[in-house]
């Protein structure tokens, strides 16, 4: 979404989870660019309304990770770059990226994502999934995701008292999603490494961990750990959970505007509290580039209604 006016300030890229999409962010689109920024949410490879591959490989973290990198240098093109948010497993792949140090990234929001792999209920809920679509082969998979979501997740939906136009799109999303995209990208939500560290030792951009008081992906506690492990600013936002875009809009809109106009002394600030916390500052997020590819991943899509349900990751 273009900002207001003119553009001057440096534009942000918005990440969707698990079984998400560029529709999740919509609620925060319009207060996010009425400051004079441009917002670009998307649907990574295979999700939603971006095509992917029937291979499995095309959905490693590695693959993504390199289509976010492309998509921030196409949105960031004054070399200025980009503020990157990625929501749960889009803050893993949004992380990925990071530490591939190929695009420049002005900062870095780690929305309601946590250190390494999805725990709990969740993480129960996604393994008997992944067990039912691995059961049914790859020629099966689709038509086993629709009955999962006819005996399952919309029954759900409905006792949750989601509005009918809402549950038409969450159905629509599931079924136009790489079945092989989800199988991939949930074994890594299972499996993911603790990468914090290596986040950490960057020194690089200023990090956010913004996350819901009430998150039942990664506990709040955990996302604080973190936040600490990486001398990031830290918010929780109240009466939010796993999905703070979506359940408490405006605070998280004012908050990720408030982070983001922070700019160049913030990053100064960032730097002076890792090198106070290691002792030596590593290279900065961006050294290397790597030629732009042509994926066709950006969609904007303002004609939806935000969904309203919550998803796995």
């Amino acid at each position: 979404m273009p900002g207001s006016g003119v553009c001057e300030r440096r534009p942000a890229l918005l990440i969707p989870g698990y079984t998400g999409s560029k529709e999740d962010f919509l609620a925060v689109l319009w207060p996010l660019a009425a400051v004079g920024r441009r917002v670009v949410a998307i649907d990574m490879r295979g999700q939603y309304e971006t095509p992917g591959g029937s291979d499995h490989c095309h959905y490693g973290p590695d693959a993504l990770a390199a289509d976010i990198s492309d998509i921030a240098m196409a949105v960031g093109q004054d070399d200025q770059g980009v503020h990157l948010l990625g929501h749960s497993f889009g803050g893993l792949i949004a992380r990925q990226a990071v530490l591939a140090q190929t695009a420049r990234i002005s900062s870095l929001t780690l929305l309601g994502s946590g250190p390494g792999s999805l725990r709990g209920q969740r993480a129960t809920v996604l393994r008997a999934m992944l067990a039912e679509l691995m059961k049914a082969g790859p020629g099966g998979r689709a038509e086993r995701i629709a009955q999962l979501w006819e005996s399952e997740q919309e029954p759900q939906a409905v006792a949750s008292g989601v509005p009918g136009p809402v549950i038409a799109f969450l159905r629509e999303r599931m079924l136009r999603s790489s079945p092989e995209g989800l199988v991939a990208m949930g074994k890594y939500l299972l499996g993911c490494p603790d990468q914090t560290d290596a986040l950490a030792e960057l020194a690089g951009a200023p990090i956010l961990v913004l996350y819901g008081e009430n998150d039942d992906a990664w506990a709040p506690a955990t996302q604080n750990r973190m936040a600490k492990r990486l001398g990031a600013q830290r918010v929780c936002i109240p009466a939010a959970a796993h999905s703070p875009a979506v359940e408490a809009p405006e605070t998280t809109a004012s908050t990720l505007t408030a982070f983001w106009n922070a700019g160049r002394e913030q990053h100064a600030a960032a730097q002076d509290r890792r090198r106070s916390q290691r002792g030596a500052a590593g290279p900065g997020f961006s050294r290397r580039w790597r030629r732009l590819g042509t994926h066709g991943l950006v969609r904007h899509g303002l004609g939806w209604r935000r969904p309203g349900r919550r998803r796995l990751g």
